[in-house]
């Protein structure tokens, strides 16, 4: 078979399990940039409200490239008839059906010593050279995956917020995942990530691990945020206060469930009894 011959052979069986016509493959493809919108916006701390800031004063910012039109449709299509069907390991708490940042949190219930970090700007850090060799790896002919890299990236590397992007970094990230298991699966200790925030915990003190399972993370390309990383007893999971016995929503979620109380759509307060009911019911009664 010639090349030519083999390309469009290789375009038309991509078509057909992405559910679209190789013609609107080669459109968008060829289109890229007119399929999202881009704006920058400041960085909101999740507890004060407040405008993140650099320490000269200058604010924070992030750059937003939601994906629109066919483009997005494709990108649900990839997340649907390829994404979707690979299955991940439990300590992947997130992006995955079933899992929540509720059910991270709880993984961590019970534990004397808990260890977080956050992994910094993990969307943009993934590269389309990364994102071309995933592809190649669940095994997209060179043609295939450069159609699929060129879908699921944009100016070099993987966008937040499109339909995929979760679940590509969850892939990509994998094998520092389980590196990092390696470290600590024999040695009692629990590691969850929910997308970029990493939890370790165990009854013993594991501090004179953490050198070298944050080399493990500083070796896989990846970097984390010193200000997120902690190292203590009771503390926050993924926005879950974790104690010993239970687990608990943050003081500002129960205050905003409170003004719900003659409301017809109470989000807040469905996020409160999810919470709160996985733990005992002779906890709740207390």
């Amino acid at each position: 078979m010639n090349s030519l011959k083999f390309q469009r052979n290789e375009l038309k069986n991509l078509a057909a399990k992405l559910k679209t016509s190789p013609e609107l493959i080669t459109t968008v493809c060829e289109n890229i940039d007119k399929y999202y919108s881009e704006w920058t916006e400041k960085k909101i701390d999740k507890n004060s409200g407040q405008v993140k800031t650099y320490a000269d004063g200058t604010p924070k910012t992030r750059i937003i490239t939601p994906s629109k039109g066919d483009l997005k449709a494709i990108q649900n299509s990839i997340k649907k008839n390829i994404l979707n069907a690979i299955p991940l390991p439990i300590y992947v708490q997130g992006g995955t059906t079933g899992k929540s940042n509720i059910s991270n949190a709880k993984l961590h219930q019970g534990k004397k010593y808990k260890f977080t970090t956050d992994l910094k700007d993990f969307f943009p850090r993934i590269t389309n050279k990364q994102v071309n060799r995933l592809f190649i790896c669940l095994g997209y002919s060179k043609q295939a995956a450069h159609y699929l890299t060129r879908f699921c990236t944009y100016k070099g590397h993987l966008p937040q917020g499109i339909p995929v992007s979760t679940h590509i970094a969850n892939l990509i990230f994998l094998p520092t995942d389980e590196q990092i298991m390696q470290i600590v699966s024999e040695k009692k200790i629990t590691y969850s990530r929910f997308v970029d925030d990493i939890t370790l915990s165990s009854q013993t003190d594991f501090s004179h691990l953490l050198p070298v399972i944050l080399h493990t993370i500083k070796s896989g390309g990846f970097s984390i945020s010193n200000r997120k990383t902690t190292y203590s007893g009771d503390q926050t999971i993924t926005g879950i206060r974790v104690f010993n016995n239970y687990i608990d929503a943050p003081e500002k979620i129960k205050e905003a469930a409170k003004l719900e109380v003659d409301k017809e759509f109470k989000p807040y307060t469905n996020y409160l009894n999810a919470i709160q009911n996985t733990n005992s019911a002779k906890r709740r009664a207390d």
